[in-house]
């Protein structure tokens, strides 16, 4: 073999990556001392980008295709040595390859609570864990910030990078945003599209794009889980004054059914009557505002007490006692009933 065909055969001709790993993002193509030769076949696949570098400056980036490396193919490598003489010689240059497929299934979470900060709870420590989907979209940006001159840079290399920015992000948006915390517990498509508005500008920086950002799990302390709890019963219950008036009607055919029910039917009754209407009463009294008013004087005018022989309790007593001596009928006597109790709290 003649020196001239032993140089020739130094010289690459082909340059192209089959990523036979997967989860490699950056892969520096092995030329070592040989060189690239006029004409030279540059081929990127799908879901690849190719960047020259040469003394340490991005010469020139591709996307997927399949090159011949000419003066006129390459218009954007000014720094490349031999440039001016349009190939006649070799030149040497380093090349690497990008992943650009989306990374599925990344995993981030808390390994330790996080406290924010809330407008209705105060300071709050929570766990949460989840999914993310990013992709590589600027290959020059990523070499010069992350991937550098390593020979293989993996995801893995760069994912305790992401999941710390995850955390950060979230601390600094949980406790710095609008919305408050129990809303976002409470609907994590909501936490997941606060925290993806916030990061998909932290992955630009590194030539990256997010695609999806998912919540899956908030774990809130014991406390909180109960005062979030109870909140939510009190939204349930809405207008005390109704809901007391509901509790006591249903009350009322499970004492009839104890004995001696009825004669505390009464009491039940009026408890019932009495709390609801100084609930309601309380509450009007604190959304009007306060004004001053005289104090009503008794006049000789003022209708008599209704007679003991008139309050509900002695009628349903009386309808009792009918019913037991076989006066009146079952029917009668829940008709009776049903037209006092409808009187008394309606």
């Amino acid at each position: 073999m003649g020196l001239g065909s032993f140089i020739k055969k130094q010289f690459i001709d082909i340059l192209h990556w089959t990523e036979e790993e997967d989860g490699v993002l950056a892969y520096r193509f092995p030329m070592q001392d040989m060189e690239i030769q006029n004409g030279a076949s540059l081929t990127v696949r799908d879901s690849q980008m190719a960047v020259f570098v040469n003394e340490g400056k991005v010469a020139d980036v591709f996307g997927s295709g399949q090159y011949k490396l000419t003066t006129q193919t390459l218009p954007v490598l000014t720094y490349l040595k031999n440039w001016d003489k349009l190939f006649e010689s070799p030149f040497k240059s380093d090349l690497y390859f990008f992943s650009t497929r989306i990374q599925l299934g990344r995993k981030w979470g808390t390994p330790q609570p996080i406290t924010i900060r809330d407008q209705d709870f105060g300071m709050v420590r929570l766990r949460a864990f989840g999914m993310y989907s990013y992709k590589l979209v600027d290959p020059k940006l990523f070499y010069t910030e992350v991937s550098g001159t390593r020979e293989i840079y993996t995801r893995d290399d760069l994912e305790t990078q992401l999941r710390n920015l995850v955390v950060a992000t979230m601390t600094s948006t949980l406790g710095g945003g609008g919305v408050p915390f129990l809303d976002m517990a409470g609907n994590q498509l909501l936490m997941a599209e606060k925290m993806k508005e916030a990061l998909v500008p932290a992955f630009s920086k590194y030539g990256l794009e997010l695609d999806n950002f998912a919540v899956e799990n908030i774990s809130l302390p014991e406390e909180l889980q109960k005062a979030i709890d109870t909140r939510i019963s009190m939204g349930m219950i809405g207008n005390m004054q109704t809901y007391t008036q509901y509790q006591t009607a249903n009350a009322i055919p499970l004492a009839a059914q104890n004995e001696g029910g009825l004669a505390g039917i009464g009491a039940g009754l009026g408890a019932g009557v009495q709390i609801g209407q100084v609930m309601a009463q309380s509450m009007g009294q604190m959304q009007a505002a306060p004004q001053a008013a005289p104090v009503a004087q008794p006049t000789a005018a003022a209708a008599p007490a209704t007679p003991a022989e008139d309050a509900p309790e002695a009628r349903l007593e009386k309808l009792k006692g009918l019913l037991d001596k076989g006066l009146i009928s079952q029917a009668d006597f829940d008709s009776a009933k049903a037209e006092i109790l409808k009187k008394l709290i309606g």
